[in-house]
């Protein structure tokens, strides 16, 4: 792949809230872990943990804690991606619970654009109630989840919205 077809994934690549019902598959979802495992994380300790979700009573119940938003119980699949403050605190303290969030949310990041690459729809979903998903999946106290990683194939190809442009986000030297 060249950085023009690398653009091109990326840039194509935006929130599907409509999907078919379609299962994923398990050598998708595998494909998906796999992925989120070659992540980068603070002193390589991986300090992230995902719940992975199928069953519809559940996503009902996620989908309830998520504000009633539809497209957490319609998808078929649901990756909870939590943080896990203990890994990341052991060696950095309290700092360790930034880097549990980074670490988290960068394993998010590589099973969504690992979707996209198998064909699938995704929308990372923050709106939520930590301690209502909590208690659905019953977390441990050192866990927080960070996302609720829906997907599945989607009714329609996803539609990605205009976006700012670069140079409203980059400041060199200072500010």
């Amino acid at each position: 792949m060249d950085s023009s077809d690398f653009y091109a994934f990326l840039a194509g690549r935006a929130s599907v809230r409509d999907f078919t019902g379609e299962p994923v598959s398990g050598e998708d979802l595998d494909y998906l872990l796999k992925c989120a495992s070659t992540a980068p994380s603070a002193g390589n300790l991986e300090a992230w943990d995902v719940v992975v979700v199928t069953e519809e009573e559940t996503r009902e119940a996620l989908a309830e804690a998520a504000f009633n938003q539809e497209h957490v119980g319609q998808a078929p699949l649901i990756l909870i991606v939590c943080s896990n403050y203990v890994r990341s605190m052991s060696r950095y303290g309290e700092r360790g619970i930034l880097y549990a969030l980074e670490d988290a949310t960068i394993a998010c990041t590589y099973m969504m654009l690992a979707a996209r690459a198998r064909g699938l729809e995704s929308c990372w979903t923050g709106a939520f109630d930590d301690e209502g998903v909590r208690e659905v999946l019953d977390l441990p106290q050192h866990l927080r989840p960070v996302a609720l990683l829906v997907v599945g194939k989607g009714k329609e190809p996803a539609q990605s919205p205009p976006r700012m442009a670069v140079g409203e986000h980059v400041h060199h030297e200072n500010w």
